[in-house]
């Protein structure tokens, strides 16, 4: 593991709370990821734009986006990121609903029909963020070539992904950190 992956899974491990809590997906969980609190810090932000870019730079790939909220942050770390690396990749935001007002998009962002993107999330459980956000990138018509999450608490996301088709990686796993 690099020096960049061994310091954002040390920032990881201080942003757990062990407590009974219900998870997004509806699960019960002995522990919960703090995401944002991760996500909106200058060395979370930056470490994850990093090493995200490291993951993104060589794949053939025009947008990363995903679902409000755990996407957010990491869309702007990646977006600043590659743009300061010179491989600028653009980023966007997929609303949980179509705005009420405005130009009601459920997308936003500087994409267009016939992108290739990858959807992005901070935690998965089950997958549900991703596959929403897949479901309405591929209705604006963006090609959806694969998902990549921060964190993979393995607990069913990989294989539903899998049985979708759709190329999935995390970073890091509920291995990575041995919780119960």
């Amino acid at each position: 593991m690099d020096d960049k992956k061994l310091k954002l899974l040390n920032l990881i491990k201080k942003v757990i709370t062990y407590s009974d809590i219900e998870l997004s997906s509806g699960k019960k969980s002995s522990f919960y990821i703090d995401g944002r609190i991760l996500t909106l810090s200058p060395e979370g932000a930056y470490l994850i734009g990093e090493v995200f870019f490291d993951l993104l730079k060589d794949k053939n790939v025009d947008a990363v986006g995903g679902l409000e909220l755990g996407a957010v942050p990491i869309c702007g770390a990646v977006a600043a990121i590659s743009y300061l690396k010179g491989r600028p990749i653009r980023t966007f935001i997929v609303r949980k609903e179509p705005k009420k007002h405005g130009l009601r998009k459920q997308i936003e962002g500087p994409i267009k029909k016939g992108d290739k993107v990858i959807i992005i999330d901070d935690v998965v459980t089950t997958g549900g963020s991703i596959l929403k956000a897949i479901e309405c990138a591929e209705k604006e018509g963006l090609v959806v070539v694969g998902a990549v999450a921060l964190f993979d608490r393995l607990e069913g996301a990989k294989e539903k992904f899998k049985e979708k088709n759709i190329n999935f990686i995390s970073i890091f796993s509920k291995d990575d950190l041995n919780v119960r």
